[in-house]
Order: structure tokens, then sequence, then C-alpha cells
């Protein structure tokens, strides 16, 4: 048998997950995020109940199939946006919920940004419900490899993935296999990425 390669946080919150969504009857439903794919073997769901006067997360529920990655980093963070405004929950990110954690391994560092992705989406969902639609905060994403059609998002994903060269980059995107003018800006998209989410501090 292999070494258990987690944190004792992180085995605490996959054994013992907190907020999870048993029926939807447990919560008043303000906000509902999913993203992700069954059948890929990952999917979220995350829903909050919110303060409407205050702006403030009051309750959080979530539903995964996904690892214990994914787990327990959705787990956590339920527990960390309880009592958080709206925008301060937003701008949690995977990074601040792997440090709480004593860390992930890289390999699994893609499972974690479930839980954020789909909060967002439920905050986001918020302010739809609301005709707050102003406040609707989204990041659309800006093509870099434009003969293979590769955006930016698709960068960062393969990043929380592993890919951590050009070449990787190029195998696992198929960017700049045809004319090659990308690639200056993919590499420093990727480093930035690697940046944002593996550097401490």
């Amino acid at each position: 048998m292999t070494d258990w390669a987690y944190s004792d946080v992180v085995k605490d919150h996959f054994m013992n997950p907190r907020n999870v969504l048993t029926q939807d009857g447990d919560i008043r439903i303000d906000g509902e995020g999913r993203v992700g794919n069954v059948k890929c073997g990952d999917e979220m769901r995350f829903v909050i109940q919110v303060d409407d006067e205050k702006g403030v997360i009051e309750e959080v529920r979530w539903k995964t199939y996904g690892c214990a990655s994914a787990i327990a980093s959705t787990s956590l963070l339920s527990e960390a946006v309880k009592g958080m405004t709206l925008d301060e929950a937003f701008d949690v990110t995977p990074k601040d919920i792997a440090e709480r954690l004593g860390g992930l391994p890289e390999n699994k560092i893609h499972c974690s940004v479930l839980g954020d992705k789909a909060l967002r989406a439920a905050i986001n969902d918020y302010y739809t419900r609301k005709g707050l639609t102003e406040k609707v905060r989204t990041e659309k994403a800006r093509i870099v490899c434009q003969c293979m059609n590769v955006t930016d998002h698709e960068i960062e994903e393969a990043v929380l993935e592993g890919v951590r060269t050009y070449l990787e980059l190029q195998e696992h995107t198929k960017l700049g296999t045809v004319c090659g003018q990308c690639k200056d800006e993919a590499v420093r998209l990727m480093n930035g990425y690697v940046e944002r989410h593996f550097s401490p501090g």
C-alpha cells in the first residue's frame, strides 16, 4: 500500500467533508453554480444562501463526483467563505485554498479549481437572479493561437493539469503547430500561470 500523499488537513476534509448538499431543501438556494462534466469524472455543484442586506454569504452547500483533492478543497472553501461578502468570496483563489490545506500534489491542483469555479458561477447566478447584472464578473477567453483557435483559458487549464514546457503545451493543446507565431505569448502566459498557481507566497 502506498503512503497517503496528502496533508492531515486534506485527509480530514476528505474523510469528513463539511457542508455537503444532501437534499435541495436544506438550504435556500439564492445562487447556484455547476462546472465540469460527470462523464469525465469531475462535476461540481455549489449553492449559496445570501443575506441580501449585507451582501454576505450565510450558508453554502456543494456536491461533487470528483477526487479527494476536489472534495477536500471544496469542503475547506465552503467553510472559508461563510460570512464573507460576495466580492471577498469571489476573489478567493485555488492557491489560497491549497495553502490552507497544507499543499496538494501538483498533478491534483487542477481538481481543486472546481469548487472555486462553481462558487464564482453561483455568485454570478445570484446577481443575475436579483437583476444586478452589472455586478456579474466574467472573464472572456482570448484567442492566443489563431491557427488552432487555442485560448488563454486553455493554456491555464493545461498548466493546472501539469504542463510546464512549450513542447508539453503544444502536445496538450496543439498550439503553435502551424505557423508558430504565438510561441512567445504562449510561453509568457504559461509561465505566468505557473507563478500564479504554484509559486509559494
